[in-house]
């Protein structure tokens, strides 16, 4: 049975993972026969937003991992603990958390830094051969973290102009993608799909996604 990492970056759209994505992602890797090992940083979020009225919560403050615990019903161990020795591949779900508390790509661009664990593991992952995927934001950060090792990866977040622009600046390659289709870096093993940065519904977005696992499962 594939042992698949899953990236998760807190708990809601706006602040964390996004959790019809990360949903999705789970349900087709269970539906595929994987073993899901999910993970998080163990930090705090760069803010919370309270999601009913889409405004940041002066004073208030959450731990990456602990809201990423609701998602994966408790069963998420911190990311620094593992290596790619423990996993088959390696899976970003979007939502701001992903450029938000995973790097900080929604406030600088590209210009962005990554956090440490993370970074590591993605490079850990891409050198032993070990295929990856990315979902709706996502790629942003996975062509920060392989555009400065000089790897150009070739990725998705569907036409954003503006996203596809800072992904070349980082040294990735963007290409435009249907929301429910992929992209695939086959030097890399690297999968892509567009998700909500296209999707007006939770079935556009479970298309692209769906194929983005099975697509990645053919790697493992």
């Amino acid at each position: 049975m594939a042992k698949i990492g899953v990236v998760l970056a807190g708990c809601g759209v706006f602040d964390g993972s996004e959790i019809h994505e990360a949903v999705i992602t789970l349900l087709a890797l269970d539906r595929a026969g994987a073993e899901v090992i999910c993970m998080a940083p163990t930090q705090e979020q760069m803010h919370v937003v309270n999601h009913a009225s889409g405004t940041v919560a002066e004073n208030e403050q959450r731990n990456i991992l602990v809201e990423s615990a609701r998602i994966a019903r408790g069963n998420v161990k911190d990311i620094a603990t593992l290596t790619a020795a423990d996993i088959d591949a390696l899976v970003f779900p979007g939502g701001f958390g992903a450029a938000k508390n995973l790097c900080d790509f929604a406030v600088k661009g590209a210009d962005c830094t990554v956090n440490e664990e993370v970074a590591r593991l993605v490079n850990e992952v891409v050198d032993a051969g070990k295929p990856l995927a990315a979902i709706c934001i996502a790629p942003a950060l996975i062509a920060r973290i392989l555009g400065a090792s000089g790897k150009a990866p070739q990725l998705t977040i569907g036409n954003d102009k503006d996203t596809a622009a800072a992904i070349e600046t980082m040294g990735g390659k963007h290409v435009e993608c249907a929301v429910d289709d992929c992209v695939i870096d086959t030097k890399l093993k690297l999968v892509s799909t567009p998700a909500y940065m296209l999707a007006g519904s939770i079935s556009a977005a479970a298309a692209g996604i769906e194929k983005t696992i099975t697509e990645l499962m053919k790697l493992v």
